[in-house]
């Protein structure tokens, strides 16, 4: 396959999207890869983000400092496995999970597709009450149930429009929000300040200071099962490293910035309150930010309407897949993506009105389960694009009932997949369950860690051994992303 190729004369994107699953052909790519930086920058300044940096210092009980020092390492690592992902769109044209059946098989492929759609849903949920919440704090007349509904209405009428509108609607965002942000950044700094007892609320412990750097590399590590839907629209003349690094700083400072007034409203939260279990983050946030509250808050709550049509979009795109896996030919458009949404809307929406009373212990746990599902995925995803393939794969053989020089099931991938969940138990400290070696360490968890330092180079080599014999050839082809590796 070629890497550099000059894009079509004449670009005809319908504007109403009418590709799902299917790759998407050279006179329909456009855009350069600043809309990489716009689409993960707007998208990640809102609520639900804030909530998340809050987790550092309520919940995790860190002082300021170790709990900035976790978010911001937390954030450049697992950027770079974001960003690494969201470089492969523009080569390969097809949405993630389309693509991971070339390291897994056509049907080992739908463990990772269905965990995925899991995934989606419990975002979603999360966003809408984060979201909802949000709405009904600076205007009273909406209660939290209704707050979930418009924000689920918003997303879904973006998703159904697709790709386009929700490039547009980021690039609004990251103006937009992004001003309501230093908005309120000024507003809590240099006009309402910081009392004297500030930097003492709090302490240093390794569980909360793991736990936040855990949190903050997840929530990049959670966009990389559909950051390249949202580049695969690129011409694949863009070049990795320009993706790569659009994508990267746009997602890493998007989030930053958010997760840090998040643990900036925690600890004073708590420093007003004495106690970080009662602390609320949306609820403190608009306390802080009056006379600004409506305004500022409103605005991030356009950014979970964002997020969420993000995670629609890909959740119909993933659900699609699961259908086409058994029905080869079947090459679904708008309408039937159209009814998707709908359907996971409905189901996303129940789940939120039955969990959100008590949404914070739901959240973390979520979080924790992601942690362990997608690390052995995106080990073994990255090692086969970027160390054995080198980005050469044959797309038409994606859409094989028999995965062609792919197979049915690829038993490295699955069997490597199997045991970076299973070594990661011992090290997993979570409020359901703490694994004998984190419990062996006073609760850190490091599952994550030793599941991407364990993975990587088992499936490699196993890769290499076993490989299969029609598919030899693409372990030997020039590298492509010499430009990054």
């Amino acid at each position: 396959m070629s890497t550099r190729t000059t894009p079509a004369a004449a670009v005809e994107v319908p504007r109403l999207e009418d590709k799902t699953i299917q790759p998407i052909p050279a006179n329909e790519r456009h855009g350069k890869a600043r809309d990489l930086f716009t689409i993960w920058f707007g998208s990640n300044i809102m609520i639900m983000t804030i909530v998340t940096g809050g987790l550092a210092t309520t919940v995790f009980g860190l002082h300021f400092v170790p709990a900035i020092v976790g978010i911001i390492i937390g954030n450049l690592v697992g950027g770079i496995f974001m960003a690494l992902h969201s470089a492969q769109g523009p080569q390969l044209g097809v949405a993630q999970m389309i693509q991971t059946r070339g390291q897994f098989g056509s049907y080992g492929a739908l463990l990772i597709v269905v965990i995925v759609v899991i995934m989606y849903v419990g975002f979603f949920a999360a966003n809408l009450v984060f979201g909802g919440e949000a709405m009904a704090a600076v205007n009273p007349g909406i209660s939290v149930d209704a707050g979930i509904i418009v924000i689920g209405v918003v997303s879904v009428v973006a998703t159904i429009f697709g790709y386009r509108l929700i490039h547009a609607y980021a690039r609004f965002l990251s103006i937009v929000a992004g001003l309501a942000l230093v908005l309120a950044f000024v507003w809590i700094l240099a006009v309402h300040g910081l009392p004297a007892s500030f930097l003492d609320e709090g302490n240093f412990n390794w569980v909360g200071f793991m736990a936040t750097i855990s949190v903050s590399a997840l929530w990049q590590l959670a966009y990389a099962p559909y950051v390249s839907d949202y580049s695969r629209y690129m011409p694949q003349g863009t070049g990795s490293a320009p993706a790569f690094w659009a994508s990267y700083s746009g997602c890493v400072l998007g989030t930053l910035f958010p997760m840090i007034l998040g643990a900036l409203v925690g600890t004073l939260a708590v420093t007003m309150s004495n106690d970080a279990g009662s602390v609320e983050i949306v609820g403190s946030l608009g306390a802080l930010l009056q006379p600004w509250t409506m305004i500022v808050i409103g605005i991030f709550c356009l950014g979970v309407a964002a997020s969420n049509a993000m995670n629609l979009y890909c959740g119909v795109l993933c659900s699609l897949t699961i259908g086409q896996t058994f029905k080869p030919n079947w090459l679904p458009r708008a309408k039937t993506r159209s009814v998707a949404a709908l359907i996971l809307f409905t189901l996303a929406v129940l789940i939120a009105l039955f969990a959100r009373d008590n949404f914070i212990l739901f959240y973390t746990n979520f979080l924790s389960f992601l942690m362990y599902v997608l690390v052995p995925w995106t080990a073994i995803n990255l090692v086969d694009y970027y160390l054995l393939r080198h980005g050469d794969y044959r797309v038409e053989d994606f859409f094989k009932r028999d995965g062609g020089v792919y197979g049915r099931f690829n038993w490295v991938a699955i069997g490597s997949y199997i045991t970076g969940a299973l070594i990661q138990v011992p090290f997993s400290a979570t409020a359901i369950y703490t694994g004998p070696l984190a419990a062996a360490m006073g609760g850190v968890d490091l599952s994550w860690i030793v599941g991407l330092a364990v993975v990587a180079p088992l499936y490699y080599f196993a890769a290499r051994l076993f490989r299969n014999k029609s598919d030899a050839a693409h372990f030997q082809t020039p590298a492509f992303a010499t430009e990054l590796i």
